[in-house]
């Protein structure tokens, strides 16, 4: 293989680090501790933002085009932040976007405080977190491997997971407590988050980043796209994700068989949205103590496998204590991709290309996760909300049995670091 495949042996002498000795790396509990606040912040918006907008317009619709807006600006500019990533230095590019989210935030704070918030001022301050969280995100997953120890990037990524499903689970829950008491606090509460994130970015020392050299070839806005696929490993790992998620994704139909399905109410749909982020809690865990040492490109195919297998099994189900099961082994099976994936991605591709690549891949995955729920309640209005999701969880195996068959240099990877 090239120097820019997939590395197939280990690439450090280092030894592996613990979870522990993780944790007492500087940088890395910096880097942790200010994502977190950041996931926080998202996840408290995220309820936020929706209930005020239904309390003002009452209308679904409405409340639809909030994710929307929210998505727009990681479509329209997605080469442009992997671009800044790649050019400017990291930390600072991440520390600007929070600044600009503590300060939306504030905005939110100061006209829901003073009761003249209106529907357009909320969609523009959505519009605004959105911008930050397209450069944001590909900045922060470029960044991590400058921080990581030399052979702990698996391991670091596991944690980094974590701590944001701890975010995903608790999160909305303390938004809507928040909300309750007073819908100014939630707002205030992010930013606080915000800040607090930024000055902790601050203290980030990473190692030198390679900078793209202007006015050469992998400067260029576009160059990661062509890196992408002229590298066919990397453009497995990608695409992988896309058309499982795509295919597999049976959130947006959690309140039909909540409902209608398994006869439960508003708690047990609270309950099944949080298994699978309870699942894959526990997995990080495991996978922070036991790295995946071996066949490592097979694992990731057999992680898409069983998501879509546990897909099946809550489409059938109509017991509640096994539909929060196969939820909880589907969050835990999609862990275990993710974390491959964003090692693969990482460490295949040149640190000054990192920003660009993780742009493009940021893209597919919110791109997946919008249009999986859009295909999933399409599907459920033409066929059903179980047979549409069977049929969800067996073209998501399929997919990952016609990867490793299109991508056998993906499949026979043989070790991450």
């Amino acid at each position: 293989m090239t120097r820019k495949a997939m590395p197939e042996q280990p690439v450090s002498g280092h030894p592996p680090v613990s979870a522990r000795a993780l944790l007492a790396h500087r940088a890395f509990l910096f880097f942790l501790l200010s994502r977190s606040l950041s996931r926080f912040s998202s996840q408290i918006a995220a309820v936020a933002i929706g209930w005020q907008i239904y309390d003002l317009t009452g209308s679904a619709f409405d409340l639809g085009m909030v994710g929307l807006v929210q998505f727009l600006p990681t479509a329209l500019l997605v080469f442009v932040a992997g671009h800044a990533a790649d050019r400017f230095e990291r930390k600072r590019v991440v520390q600007l976007c929070q600044l600009v989210e503590a300060a939306t935030a504030l905005y939110l704070t100061v006209i829901t405080y003073l009761g003249v918030v209106s529907e357009v001022q909320i969609f523009i301050a959505t519009f605004l977190l959105g911008i930050a969280g397209a450069f944001e995100s590909p900045t922060t997953a470029a960044l991590l491997p400058l921080i990581a120890p030399q052979g702990s990037l698996q391991r670091a990524t596991a944690v980094s997971s974590g701590a944001a499903q701890v975010a995903t689970i608790t999160g909305p829950a303390l938004g809507g407590f928040a909300y309750a008491v007073a819908p100014h606090l939630a707002y205030a509460i992010m930013v606080l988050f915000w800040i607090f994130g930024m000055i902790l970015t601050g203290f980030i020392r990473p190692r030198p980043q390679a900078i793209a050299k202007e006015g050469t070839d992998s400067d260029n806005i576009f160059a990661g796209v062509r890196f992408i696929r002229s590298n066919p490993a990397i453009l497995g790992t990608i695409s992988l994700d896309l058309f499982a998620v795509l295919f597999g994704g049976v959130t947006a139909l959690l309140p039909i068989y909540a409902r209608d399905i398994l006869q439960t109410g508003p708690v047990g749909l609270g309950v099944l949205r949080a298994a699978p982020a309870v699942g894959a809690l526990l997995m990080t865990v495991v996978l922070a103590r036991h790295a995946i040492s071996r066949h490592v490109g097979l694992r990731m195919f057999q992680a898409v496998i069983v998501f879509g297998l546990a897909t099946i099994v809550f489409a059938l189900s109509s017991w509640m204590w096994l539909s929060v099961l196969s939820l909880a082994v589907l969050g835990a099976a999609d862990t275990i991709s993710v974390v491959i994936r964003f090692s693969l991605v990482q460490l295949a591709t040149p640190d000054e290309m990192r920003g660009r690549v993780g742009a493009v891949n940021f893209l597919f995955i919110n791109a997946s996760n919008q249009l999986g729920q859009f295909e999933s309640g399409v599907a459920a209005a033409l066929l059903g909300a179980m047979p549409a999701a069977v049929l969800g969880g067996v073209a998501t195996v399929g997919v990952a049995l016609l990867w490793m068959k299109l991508f056998p240099s993906l499949r026979k990877v043989e070790s991450l670091e």
